[in-house]
């Protein structure tokens, strides 16, 4: 069983970055699909950005939500166990606390079919 932990967060103005990581514990990164989700007060928790497991001709295949394409960028680094999440060009409208979470199978873009969670991580941007 992986334990993640996400750091990065924290209030930023509109145009601003942050980068997020998900420290993962117990098992390597290297074992799973992640990704990254986010919640809103009041809304769903909704998919981000996701990172398949193994590589497809050398790369990761990487995955986003329509709306963070171009400004956010997923990555893995399995000799760190980490995961990113850089976030560039920052809206109001991407506060919410963002979760890392961590799936055995292939990269998925639903938060049910992640096994494992972190606590999240707060990014409120200002406008």
């Amino acid at each position: 069983q992986v334990q993640l932990v996400e750091s990065g967060g924290g209030l930023v103005q509109a145009g601003g970055s942050l980068r997020l990581s998900c420290a993962a514990s117990g098992r390597t990164v290297a074992d799973y699909a992640m990704g990254w989700f986010r919640q809103a007060p009041g809304k769903e928790r909704e998919f981000v950005a996701a990172v398949s497991r193994i590589r497809v001709n050398t790369y990761y295949q990487t995955y986003y939500q329509d709306s963070v394409k171009g400004r956010f960028t997923i990555s893995r680094d399995n000799d760190k166990n980490t995961v990113n999440l850089q976030m560039n060009s920052l809206k109001p409208e991407d506060t919410a606390v963002y979760y890392c979470a961590a799936r055995s199978l292939v990269a998925a873009t639903r938060a049910g079919d992640y096994d494992y969670w972190g606590q999240g991580t707060q990014v409120t941007v200002s406008s």
